[in-house]
């Protein structure tokens, strides 16, 4: 009936597969720019009227095409009104990066490079392009769920790489240690000691107690006569560096290089600052049959004591504390007046130099490990009366 007319002959009722589609017709519904009629991919001849299964093609790709571009934009995000306007109604499917889908059984049709309205190969943001997308054609994830606007903008700013880095802590540096040692000794007090361990909790504590190890003429020294061993070599090296050695077997003592050959400084007490009950688990774990939980001024007051507290070993020796990512002292708000310290002998040495006074701690601090009443009388005498006096 349709040949007698003149009219091409209709197509059997059959609705193709999507790769039975030509391409070329898809690809211009795609590459169509927004609120714009598609061309028509084949003009009529004069006198042709399209086919019923045409017409009927030709209505669901465009609206599928007008959905992708509505709802594809901005995951849902508004059109102009002016754009809305030009666009058929249709119920095609969500976009998913750079194709959709038209229907149950059709597969999703990839856009096709050069698009004019900003989709090729990415899943956009009202229009524009979000960086490190995949290329076209490759799996894409499901739209996201649209963030607050203020952590939008963060993730946005952390994408293109501007988001700001937090400031890091100061920390003392080279020119900080590189002073004698008997000096260095008193300086330290006072300085907070922070010690990050490897699941990226800190643990801080303030140094309150010292021991200065001079080398050479001190038969205290490991150092002692300009000796060098493999055990002390970090006592020779720059100042700032780490001497961590072990006693009995089981325990392990902190020094810090200072300037002078083979001299460095012990590091005998911290008072806790932070991550009180992690020191407290790590303490208690080196301790056999423990049960009594440690009080808060016993948990560091001591130079092995502080070392389980800080979980500081052997790997830390040779180790620059002024760089160093896992341990290094900050500076502190308030270091103690000269009159609060307290100049004693140090423990446990035996020999001529058994009396000297190099060692050194906060005067009134609870977490000295052992303190000195001769010496603390004698620095009472030597303050001023009006000091001593009840204001």
């Amino acid at each position: 009936m349709s040949a007698s007319l003149g009219y091409p002959p209709a197509p059997a009722p059959v609705v193709p597969a999507a790769s039975c589609l030509p391409h070329s017709l898809l690809s211009l519904f795609l590459n169509r720019p927004r609120g714009q009629q598609h061309p028509d991919p084949q003009p009529p001849l004069p006198g042709d009227r399209p086919s019923l299964f045409g017409r009927f093609v030709h209505r669901k790709l465009e609206a599928a095409a007008a959905e992708a571009i509505r709802e594809g934009a901005g995951e849902g995000g508004p059109l102009p009104e002016e754009s809305q306007a030009a666009l058929p109604p249709g119920k095609g499917h969500r976009v998913q990066g750079s194709g959709f889908v038209l229907g149950k059984g059709v597969a999703a049709v990839p856009a096709s490079t050069g698009r004019p309205d900003g989709l090729e190969g990415a899943e956009t943001s009202r229009g524009r392009g979000a960086p490190g997308s995949p290329p076209s054609g490759a799996a894409m994830p499901g739209p996201r769920k649209r963030l607050p606007r203020e952590q939008e903008a963060e993730a946005a700013a952390e994408a293109d790489g501007t988001l700001a880095e937090a400031p890091s802590p100061p920390r003392l540096g080279a020119a900080f240690f590189d002073q004698p040692c008997v000096r260095l000794a008193r300086a330290l007090l006072g300085q907070i000691l922070v010690r990050r361990l490897p699941d990226g909790r800190e643990l801080r504590g303030r140094i309150v107690e010292t021991e200065a190890y001079l080398g050479g003429d001190d038969t205290a020294s490991h150092s002692r006569g300009g000796r060098q061993t493999a055990r002390n070599t970090a006592m020779f090296m720059a100042p700032g560096t780490l001497y961590v050695y072990q006693i009995y077997g089981i325990y392990f003592c902190m020094n810090i290089s200072s300037r002078g050959e083979g001299a460095a400084v012990l590091l005998r007490s911290l008072e806790p600052l932070q991550g009180l009950e992690t020191m407290r688990e790590l303490r208690l774990a080196q301790r056999k049959g423990a049960t009594r939980s440690l009080k808060d001024r016993h948990l560091c007051n001591g130079p092995s004591k502080l070392c389980q507290a800080l979980a500081v070993d052997k790997s830390f020796d040779q180790q620059d504390l002024a760089c160093h990512p896992a341990v290094w002292l900050e500076p502190s708000l308030g270091a103690p007046r000269e009159e609060d310290v307290i100049s004693a002998p140090r423990i446990g040495i035996s020999g001529e130099w058994a009396q000297q006074p190099l060692r050194f701690y906060v005067w009134g601090n609870q977490c000295v490990s052992v303190t000195d009443k001769g010496a603390e009388g004698a620095r009472a005498s030597q303050l001023p009366a009006e000091a001593s006096l009840c204001c």
